[in-house]
């Protein structure tokens, strides 16, 4: 199974920048769309619906904003729109932005995912704290459960220093701070992490790739593409029995075009 995961920065700017060519082209098993800044009616052309491919958006109630999506071949047993749809908690703050969207096969779900960020204001950045406190009880739910889990998406955090240019530089900056890069330790089970209550999920990319310098996001300001400035905050956080699942491939992250100030992420797994 092929899966790439790609912010968009706009599905319809992307579009205008050749990425549905190039998804033709690398005709991968399930697409997962962050950022569409799209509506439902605004997205009806046969472009954003791929032939072959069942489409699924969840999009913000804010025109213009936030939204997820996913194309895949093969149709769902389910489809969930928003974390309310999974989860007995309160989140339709976080649902009204269109943040969350898992498709279920047999043995496994896909999800997309946008964490927020909270570089803009601090009151972003406590949305974000409290996102991650209430999606810990429905990652320990997947766990528990009888089937894998690909999380793909923007998590809005670098989580180690080799995964972000200038980390000296952002220690303070959201995306970068030590709390969220101690709760991606909780997450994947890293011996870091502070806590006793550590999930074990896999960050699948490192499986395959240890090198330094191996970014998915890059600000446009400045030169930080053309000196590769970069953040790694883009994911495939999958769940421990795909671990070996993993499967080696080129070009994982994709650079040949620029379709968005994220690159797309692409890796195969052997099921």
């Amino acid at each position: 199974m092929k899966v790439i995961s790609i912010n968009v920065n706009g599905i319809r700017a992307a579009a205008r920048k050749g990425m549905f060519d190039w998804l033709r082209k690398v005709d991968a098993d399930v697409i997962c769309l962050q950022e569409l800044k799209a509506q439902p009616d605004q997205i009806e052309d046969s472009l954003y619906h791929p032939e072959g491919y069942y489409s699924y958006f969840h999009s913000a109630e804010k025109k213009g904003y936030s939204g997820v999506g996913i194309y895949c071949k093969e149709k769902p047993k389910a489809i969930h729109m928003g974390l309310g749809a999974i989860d007995d908690a309160d989140w339709e703050d976080v649902d009204r932005e269109g943040r969350y969207i898992q498709v279920d096969f047999k043995d496994v779900s896909v999800v997309s995912l946008y964490m927020p960020s909270g570089s803009a204001k601090e009151e972003r950045q406590e949305f974000k704290y409290v996102m991650m406190e209430k999606l810990e009880a429905v990652l320990r739910s997947m766990q528990r459960k009888k089937r894998e889990f690909i999380i793909c998406g923007d998590w809005n955090i670098a989580h180690k220093k080799a995964d972000i240019k200038n980390w000296r530089g952002n220690q303070k900056n959201s995306g970068f701070l030590p709390e969220e890069r101690s709760w991606m330790d909780w997450l994947l089970n890293e011996e870091d992490s502070l806590r006793n209550d550590n999930l074990q999920f896999v960050d699948a990319f490192r499986i395959i790739n240890q090198e330094d310098h191996q970014y998915t996001w890059w600000s446009n300001r400045g030169q930080a593409w053309a000196n590769n400035t970069g953040w790694r905050i883009d994911y495939h956080i999958v769940s421990k029995g795909l671990r070996d699942k993993v499967v080696t491939g080129s070009d994982l992250i994709y650079k040949e075009e620029r379709f968005s100030d994220h690159a797309p992420l692409a890796i195969e797994y052997d099921i």
